[in-house]
């Protein structure tokens, strides 16, 4: 969670007027929020207008998805390489999937696939920010990931962050899901709580319980009132004005009708939550879909515990792939049933493929030079797979497409320049992307 407050400033008695905030005025309302608004004002001259209209919602398993294991089986290598699971076939005539992936089988014709991802890269972390950026990792340049330049060049549409992330399973050790040098005010607003939970909050936008609209209201007088006494002796009232805004434009964030409304899972249908899955991930995906309703432009879902060296079949059968199965393909079908998936692309990203050869622990260890990525609205065409692998899974044979092109072509559905160039801290000019779209989904 972003915790970015502004400088302290002390009246005459040494008291600071965030601090005077913090314990009377807007206690428990989200005073991490001012921060990130301060940070966040430029943003809003940021927008541009733009080649795409399309929004983003990006489902990020952590750990590396094997391949293998689900869009592309091996049924006639060895079973040291083939596996545990039989094959089924899909809607589209002649593609397997594995028996694991039955919803996924069968709503083919709304998925794109690419078999013929490259990863170029087999270490957790350096994947998070290479795979989610487009750029390998460099330490002499930070390269922010997709969203943050979603909302650099794009701004805000609603009183909403136009970043947002569902859950914290993103490796940060290298910058994956970070800013980099676009700066902090282009970050995920992070929502750590579980939305399948009952007692569902949010922090920092959910009022506390007990803080009614009328003490907001009460709340924010008080600030005005605290203002006016203070400013007869301020010596900086440029900056008071600035810092000001920020705290109206958080108030604002708060009562909102759109943020309010954005993350009441309680009012859906529960026969569609049923269908997207009574769990943390499958409601994460629904939570995702309001909040492109409600102007976010670029939403991120994540999922752990895809590192699978050991137990690798009994953990992706039993735990990790049902609620993907379900939670996916409902989000897909709800997109389209609300006549929002023309307007939103769907993406599915992990770190990297899986061995072909299954180890001692029956795991899958790190593979750098082949695995899946999944897309669908946009445009994309569904039905489509892209690209295959040698007769192990191991290397790709035709349409290798790399993890730039694949950011690449995001870029391109939402109407990013993909020479789009900004300035370091230094002022040197950078480049945040060099990839290519992938032809065959514009």
């Amino acid at each position: 969670m972003l915790n970015l407050f502004p400088a302290r400033t002390r009246d005459c008695e040494g008291v600071s007027r965030r601090s005077f905030l913090q314990v009377g005025a807007l206690g428990g309302l989200g005073l991490s929020l001012p921060g990130l608004l301060g940070l966040q004002s430029a943003a809003r001259a940021a927008g541009k207008s733009s080649l795409g209209q399309c929004n983003v919602i990006l489902v990020w398993t952590r750990g590396g998805t094997s391949h293998h294991d689900t869009f592309d089986p091996k049924p006639d290598a060895p079973v040291n390489v083939r596996g545990e699971y039989g094959v089924i076939d899909t809607a589209i005539p002649g593609v397997k999937f594995t028996e694991i992936v039955p919803t996924f089988a069968k709503e083919m014709k709304r998925f794109a696939l690419l078999r013929g991802w490259n990863p170029q890269n087999g270490s957790h972390g350096a994947a998070d920010q290479y795979v989610m950026s487009g750029r390998k990792m460099n330490q002499a340049v930070r390269y922010p990931t997709m969203g943050s330049v979603v909302s650099y060049h794009k701004g805000f549409k609603s009183a909403l962050p136009p970043f947002i992330q569902v859950g914290t399973e993103v490796d940060r050790r290298f910058g994956g899901g970070q800013p980099g040098l676009l700066g902090l005010e282009h970050g995920a607003f992070e929502i750590a709580a579980d939305p399948s939970k009952e007692d569902f909050r949010v922090r920092d936008i959910t009022p506390p319980s007990g803080v009614t609209s009328e003490r907001i209201d009460r709340r924010r007088k008080m600030l005005t009132a605290v203002d006016q006494i203070q400013r007869q002796a301020d010596l900086q009232p440029a900056a008071y004005a600035a810092l000001d805004e920020h705290y109206k434009t958080a108030l604002n964030m708060i009562t909102a009708p759109e943020t309010k409304g954005a993350f009441e899972l309680a009012k859906e249908n529960d026969k569609l939550r049923d269908s997207y899955g009574r769990n943390k991930f499958g409601q994460g995906l629904l939570l995702a879909r309001r909040m492109i309703e409600a102007g976010v432009r670029f939403v991120t879902v994540t999922d752990g515990g895809w590192d699978t060296h050991a137990n690798n079949f009994k953990s992706l059968k039993n735990t990790r792939i049902p609620p993907v199965d379900q939670g996916l393909p409902a989000l897909v079908k709800d997109l389209e049933d609300r006549g929002l998936l023309d307007t939103t692309l769907v993406v599915w990203l992990t770190d990297f493929g899986r061995t072909p050869k299954i180890n001692s622990a029956s795991g899958r260890d790190h593979w750098a030079t082949s695995g899946f990525a999944m897309m669908a609205g946009g445009g994309v065409p569904g039905g489509t797979v892209l690209g295959s692998t040698d007769d192990e899974g191991g290397f790709v044979t035709k349409d290798e497409y790399l993890s730039e092109d694949i950011v690449t072509t995001i870029y391109s559905k939402v109407g990013i320049p993909t020479d789009l160039m900004v300035n370091a801290p230094d002022g040197r000019p950078i480049r945040l992307l060099e990839g290519k779209p992938i032809k065959e989904w514009m």
